[in-house]
C-alpha cells in the first residue's frame, strides 16, 4: 500500500503544482518533481543508485530530441517574421475573400493544420492569430478559437512527433505505432466535424454558420479525409499533407464562394480592436515593399515565392526526406559505424556517417540511448532552410544573431522543463513489472475496469494541461494506459490511440499556449478568461472520444 500511494504521489503533487491557484511554471515543477521521485525511487522502492542515475542520464539526453525540434521550429518561424514573409502570406491571404467564415476556415483551421504538421509545438496558433487579428478579428475571441482548432491535427505534430517520439518508450514495433496514429486519426476525424463549430461560434452567430454549413463542412471534409488515410500509411504526414490539401481546397471553395451565404461580407466596424492587442501584429511596410510590386505579375509571383520560402521550402524537404524510395531517409538514418568513443564509465559512444550519435550500457547498465541528428526536424531542415532563406533575402546573415537570440531567450524554459520531464517519466518506468508506472495502471484498472475506455481521453488531456505538449503527455502516461489496458484486458492499441487523442485536445486548455497566444496578441490577464472558454470544448471533446473509443475502436 506504501509503495502505491508513493506511486501516485509524484504525479497528483505535480498536477496540484500546476492546477493550484498560484501555479508553479512547468520548467519548475517536472525538475523538481523529478528529483523527489528519485529519493522515493531510492529510500522507498530500493532501486539501485546506479540504475537511477543511468535512468537519469537517458532522460536527459532523450530530451534533445524534443528540444532540438522546438528550438528548429522557432527558429525557422522568427526567420519567417524577419525577412517580412509572415508580412507577404497575411496579405495575400487576406485577399483571398472578406466574408468571415472564409477567412476563418482558411486562416483558423486549413493553414494552422499544415503549420502544425511540420512544426507543432504551439506554433500554429501564435502564427494564425495575429494574422486574424490583423483582418479586423477581436483578440480574446480569436486566442479562444485559435487554441481550440489547433487541437485535430496535434496527434501528428511536428511530423508526427507525439506519435513516434511520444510512444517510443513502450517498446512498440512500427507496424503497432502506424495501427495507434490511424485508430487516434479516426476518432479526430468523426469528432472534428464537431469541434471547430464551437471554435467559429466565437466569431460568427449560429445563424451565420447554419447559413454556410456547407461551405464549413466541405473544408473539413477536405483535411479531415486525407488525414485519416494518409494515417493509415504513415504516422509522420497525416496532418502535413492533409493540411496541404485542405488549406488548396478551401481556398479554391471560398474563391468560387462554394457553399457560403452571398450577402455575409466581413464588416470592420463589426469588431473593436484595441491598440495594445495590435501593436505586436503591425508589419514593417519596408518588409512588405520588399516582396510586393502590384505592377509586375511575375515579379510579383517571384517575391511571393521568395517570401513563403521557409515554408514551403521546409515541407518540401520533410516530404523528400520521408519517402524511403527517394533514398535520402536512409542516407540520413545510417548506423554505419564512423568511430567508436568509449567514455569511460558512463558508457560506449558512437557516432555514425549520418551522425547518428548512440550511447550503449549507460554506467554498466543495459540503459542506451539513441539520436538521429539529420533525421529529426531541426538542424535539417528548420536551420537549413532558414539560413538559405536568410541569404536569398539579404545577401547575407545579418538577421542570423538576432532569431538566434530570441530562439535561445525562448527556449530556456521549455529546456528546463523537457529535462525534467523526461528524467521524471523514466524513473516512474523503473523497476518492471513493480515500477510506480505499472503499480499506478494496476490500481486503476482495478477501479475503473472495462469503462476505462471512456477515462482514457481525460488522461491524455492532463497530460498535456500541466506538461505543455502532448508529446510529454504521451510519453508521460502512455505507460500507464498501456498497463491499464493490459491489467484490464482492453484493447491497448485503442487506449493508447485515445491517449494520443486526449494530448491532442489537451492543447486548448494547456496553460504554456494560452500565454504563447496571450503574449503574441498583447493580451494581458486573460489566460484564465481563455481557460475557462476552452475548458467546455475540451470536455466534449474528450467526452465524444471516450464514446468513440466504446462504439468503434
Amino acid at each position: 500500500m506504501l509503495e502505491l500511494s508513493l506511486s501516485f504521489f509524484p504525479v497528483l503533487l505535480l498536477i496540484y503544482l500546476m492546477t493550484k491557484k498560484q501555479a508553479v511554471a512547468s520548467h519548475i515543477a517536472l525538475p523538481v518533481i523529478a528529483a523527489l521521485t528519485y529519493v522515493i525511487l531510492w529510500l522507498a522502492f530500493s532501486e539501485s543508485l546506479l540504475l537511477l542515475n543511468a535512468t537519469v542520464v537517458h532522460g536527459l539526453l532523450k530530451s534533445l530530441t524534443p528540444i532540438l525540434i522546438i528550438g528548429g521550429a522557432i527558429f525557422l518561424f522568427k526567420t519567417l517574421e524577419a525577412t517580412g514573409g509572415l508580412a507577404v502570406i497575411k496579405a495575400e491571404l487576406n485577399q483571398v475573400s472578406d466574408k468571415p467564415v472564409a477567412q476563418l476556415m482558411i486562416i483558423g483551421w486549413a493553414f494552422p493544420f499544415l503549420i502544425e504538421g511540420a512544426s507543432g509545438f504551439g506554433t500554429p496558433a501564435a502564427i494564425a492569430a495575429p494574422i486574424l487579428v490583423g483582418l479586423g478579428y477581436p483578440p480574446l475571441k480569436v486566442a479562444i478559437l485559435a487554441l481550440i482548432m489547433n487541437s485535430v491535427p496535434v496527434s501528428f505534430g511536428a511530423v508526427g512527433t507525439p506519435t513516434w517520439f511520444g510512444f517510443s518508450a513502450l517498446g512498440l514495433s512500427h507496424s503497432e505505432q502506424l495501427e495507434i496514429g490511424f485508430r487516434s486519426a479516426l476518432v479526430h476525424g468523426v469528432v472534428g466535424l464537431l469541434i471547430p463549430l464551437l471554435a467559429l461560434k466565437q466569431l460568427l452567430s449560429w445563424q451565420s454558420i447554419r447559413r454556410n454549413l456547407v461551405f464549413i463542412q466541405l473544408s473539413l471534409v477536405s483535411t479531415l479525409l486525407p488525414y485519416v488515410i494518409i494515417a493509415r500509411f504513415n504516422f509522420e504526414f497525416p496532418a502535413l499533407v492533409a493540411g496541404a490539401i485542405g488549406l488548396l481546397c478551401t481556398v479554391s471553395l471560398a474563391k468560387h464562394q462554394i457553399g457560403m451565404a452571398n450577402d455575409e461580407n466581413l464588416d470592420p466596424s463589426a469588431y473593436s480592436v484595441s491598440d495594445d492587442s495590435t501593436a505586436a501584429n503591425h508589419d514593417s511596410a519596408e518588409q512588405q515593399a520588399k516582396y510586393l510590386i502590384p505592377a509586375a505579375t511575375k515579379i510579383r509571383l517571384y517575391n511571393l515565392t521568395r517570401a513563403a520560402f521557409p515554408i514551403w521550402g521546409t515541407l518540401l524537404f520533410l516530404v523528400i526526406s520521408r519517402i524511403p524510395d527517394l533514398g535520402l531517409k536512409a542516407l540520413l538514418t545510417s548506423t554505419a559505424p564512423l568511430v567508436a568513443l568509449p567514455v569511460g564509465y558512463l558508457g560506449d559512444f558512437a557516432v555514425s556517417q549520418s551522425l547518428v550519435l548512440n550511447l550503449n550500457n549507460i554506467f554498466g547498465t543495459a540503459e542506451s540511448w539513441q539520436h538521429n541528428t539529420l533525421y529529426i526536424p531541426s538542424i535539417l531542415p528548420f536551420i537549413f532552410i532558414s539560413l538559405l532563406a536568410l541569404l536569398w533575402q539579404d545577401k547575407n546573415l545579418k538577421g542570423f544573431a538576432s532569431v538566434l537570440s530570441f530562439t535561445c531567450t525562448r527556449m530556456k524554459r521549455p529546456t528546463l522543463a523537457l529535462f525534467g520531464a523526461l528524467i521524471f517519466v523514466g524513473l516512474m518506468m523503473t523497476g518492471g513489472a513493480n515500477s510506480p508506472v505499472s503499480l499506478m495502471g494496476q490500481s486503476l484498472a482495478q477501479i475503473s475496469g472495462d469503462s476505462w475506455t471512456l477515462f482514457a481521453p481525460f488522461l491524455g488531456a492532463l497530460g498535456s494541461f500541466f506538461s505543455g505538449s502532448a508529446t510529454i503527455s504521451n510519453l508521460t502516461f502512455g505507460a500507464i494506459q498501456q498497463s491499464i489496458a493490459l491489467e484490464s484486458s482492453l484493447d491497448q492499441y485503442s487506449i493508447l490511440a485515445l491517449q494520443s487523442v486526449g494530448g491532442a485536445l489537451g492543447n486548448m486548455v494547456c496553460i504554456n499556449n494560452i500565454v504563447a497566444v496571450c503574449s503574441v496578441l498583447g493580451l494581458n490577464n486573460s489566460e484564465g478568461s481563455i481557460l475557462r472558454k476552452t475548458a467546455l470544448p475540451m470536455f466534449i471533446y474528450a467526452l465524444l472520444a471516450g464514446l468513440l473509443g466504446l462504439l468503434i475502436l
